[in-house]
């Protein structure tokens, strides 16, 4: 009987009881986002900071082609120009560094114009003419550099603004909603990652080009080196 009546009372109890929603009921419904709709919602500053993409994009690309051709020339460029000079035909060493236009064949071609005055004089016409070369590799690198020093800047003022205009956002409201906040915060947050990775991306790409200039002036001091070895030595 007591068995009979417990049993009653407990289903009454699980029948009375609200249904519990399943876990897949309670998952949120993700969004997803392009980058399209993420530079959109970075606002009007994302247009200094997409420019300064484009000019850093620009700039390497300019840069890449100038260096690469500057030091490129034939495997056997210095062995062709060396016995050339050996045989006393200067016009054939000087035609085949004007057909391997590059920064080592402007180089050695001055060395092959002052050929007869003293080495000083050929070393420091080569030098100057080399530190000509280099500058042209160099030019607006500089670039670069400011770019990567002003474009996380950008960011963080589209931040801050961002945030300022949250907060005021707030100030015009009585009730604090997590979503206010969360909403307007992340879409300013972009602007700040846009910066960096703009920023990072104009960093890198100025070491990385001061890289292939160092490499390309030791391919210049290289062959002025064997260029003035044959000078002091035609037998070597």
């Amino acid at each position: 009987m007591l068995l009979s009546l417990f049993l009653q009372i407990t289903e009454g109890i699980i029948g009375s009881a609200p249904a519990i929603p399943s876990a897949a009921q309670n998952t949120p419904k993700q969004a997803t986002l392009s980058l399209l709709d993420l530079i959109m919602k970075g606002g009007y500053i994302m247009i200094p900071i997409g420019v300064l993409s484009i000019i850093s994009i620009y700039v390497l690309i300019d840069k890449l082609i100038v260096v690469k051709r500057a030091g490129k020339v034939s495997n056997d460029f210095m062995n062709n120009v060396k016995d050339q000079i050996k045989k006393g035909n200067l016009e054939g060493a000087s035609s085949i560094c004007k057909s391997n236009p590059s920064a080592i064949s402007t180089v050695i071609n001055k060395g092959i114009s002052r050929i007869g005055k003293p080495i000083k004089e050929i070393e420091g016409a080569m030098e100057s003419v080399g530190k000509l070369e280099v500058a042209k590799m160099e030019k607006n690198m500089s670039i670069l550099g400011i770019v990567a020093g002003i474009a996380p800047m950008f960011g963080f003022i589209g931040t801050i603004i961002g945030v300022i205009k949250i907060f005021y956002d707030i100030s015009l409201v009585d009730d604090i909603s997590i979503s206010l906040i969360s909403n307007g915060l992340y879409q300013k947050m972009i602007t700040s990652a846009a910066g960096l990775v703009v920023g990072v991306f104009a960093f890198v790409s100025y070491h990385y080009l001061n890289l292939l200039i160092d490499r390309s002036i030791f391919k210049i001091e290289e062959a002025s080196v064997e260029f003035i070895d044959v000078l002091q030595d035609p037998n070597a």
